[in-house]
């Protein structure tokens, strides 16, 4: 990995004829206190329709969110992407149905051992996904250690991986991640045979930057910098929106 301090900021042409592939909270949207919180304005919801007809429909988001909820924020905008949802274990083209494998009852479990013990906590939102359950404490920052462990312990005891974010901690299907879900898409059309680019800001985009890399793209680090596989980095949301724009 680069020291982001060394990277500049993505020349222009970087998307040109390119595969975009773009994270959305703290990359597309700011973060929001509770994953609920967040807004999709209808200028966002112009830019990213441009993008994705300048690019020929070669445009996804890759989240760690549900499709089901990305299609909650952006429905209201008619815009039709690519979708890659759950850290990768969910992927739906645009205007085809949604691939995901089936839920193990473990993550029911897991939702309601987690409900039980943190989410009567002030500030602690217990998220429940398709493919995993996710443990948010931006707001109640002193649950931090008592979210990992218990994520942790039950990710060891049921065969299950978990995920480390920004304030929150997930518990997920193995098998999959953002690197694997850009891979599988740049086998496919739209994206095939086109250089991949990933915009994304926090450690679960890591394998999506190292997948891009390896097959003659690059990804771009959102936000402060650290240690990463990507190859670029622009400071901020309002970057990555002026960024996007230079392609229109």
């Amino acid at each position: 990995m680069a020291d982001t301090r060394d990277l500049p900021p993505p020349p222009a042409a970087l998307i040109d004829g390119a595969s975009l592939f773009l994270d959305f909270d703290g990359t597309l949207v700011e973060l929001a206190n509770r994953p609920d919180a967040v807004a999709v304005d209808a200028a966002l919801g112009r830019l990213l329709a441009g993008i994705g007809a300048q690019l020929g429909g070669r445009v996804a988001l890759v989240s760690g969110r549900s499709i089901a909820t990305l299609d909650g924020f952006l429905a209201s905008h008619g815009t039709a992407l690519g979708m890659v949802g759950s850290h990768g274990a969910e992927t739906r083209l645009a205007g085809g149905a949604i691939e995901r494998p089936e839920r193990p009852a473990a993550l029911d479990a897991a939702l309601d051992l987690f409900t039980d013990r943190l989410g009567g906590r002030d500030g602690v939102v217990i998220e429940q996904k398709p493919l995993g359950v996710g443990v948010h404490y931006r707001l109640a920052p002193e649950a931090e250690r008592e979210a990992h462990v218990l994520v942790e312990d039950f990710a060891r005891e049921n065969a299950l991986d978990v995920q480390h974010g920004k304030m929150m901690v997930e518990l997920r299907l193995p098998g999959h991640d953002k690197g694997s879900a850009i891979t599988a898409l740049m086998a496919r059309a739209p994206f095939a045979g086109h250089r991949p680019v990933f915009l994304g800001d926090d450690l679960t985009d890591e394998p999506g930057f190292a997948a891009c890399a390896r097959l003659g793209g690059a990804g771009i680090l959102i936000g402060a910098s650290r240690e990463t596989a990507a190859g670029y980095r622009l400071p901020d949301v309002a970057a990555v929106h002026a960024f996007l724009r230079t392609a229109l």
